[in-house]
């Protein structure tokens, strides 16, 4: 169900400080289109940081595992990067479709190291708009279909209280590449 409680400006606020609290920055400095890592200085815990900063702010449970990971899982060892640890033709063609915009950047044979650069502020207000568009219509406690927002960003129920239950960041993308994967029979 597409959420209208929280406006992605709202979504992009709450991502720009906490990446600015996460990696310690001016948020001045952060702009949509700034890789974490090659223009604001992120390092791999900082995302770690960032993440869990999110999570407590929306009340949602970002990603444990990258794309990769999770088409490894789904269509096994090797389906996306090889013994050399290069991406596969099938997984960079599930990855340029993931995200969109940097598609003409991701390419068979790129090494691991290449993908986390592409990592923006945009595309990580992206994934969190994508885990509050995961509220159920009703209430998993008390089945009320009236959500509010408490400390304008965390969804409970104004019947009863309790917190929504988003679906989870890993859950969201297993769903999404089961469905790539009926659609496009890519693996």
């Amino acid at each position: 169900m597409k959420q209208n409680l929280i406006a992605e400006q709202r979504v992009m606020e709450e991502v720009t400080k906490a990446i600015a609290e996460g990696i310690d920055i001016n948020p001045a400095k952060i702009k949509p289109e700034s890789s974490l890592m090659k223009d604001l200085g992120a390092e791999s815990l900082d995302f770690l940081d960032i993440n869990y900063r999110l999570e407590q702010t929306f009340g949602i449970k970002m990603a444990r595992r990258t794309v990769i990971d999770h088409m490894e899982e789904l269509f096994g060892e090797e389906s996306a990067i090889d013994s050399e640890g290069k991406l596969t033709e099938k997984a960079a063609r599930v990855l340029a479709m993931r995200y969109d915009g940097y598609g003409d950047k991701i390419s068979a044979g790129m090494d691991m190291d290449e993908l986390p650069v592409m990592v923006t502020v945009s595309s990580i207000a992206e994934g969190v708009g994508n885990l509050l568009d995961t509220l159920p219509e009703k209430c998993t406690n008390c089945s009320a279909q009236s959500w509010k927002l408490e400390e304008e960003t965390r969804t409970v129920c104004g019947s009863c209280g309790e917190s929504a239950a988003f679906t989870s960041g890993d859950e969201l993308i297993e769903d999404w590449l089961k469905q790539i994967q009926e659609d496009k029979k890519i693996f």
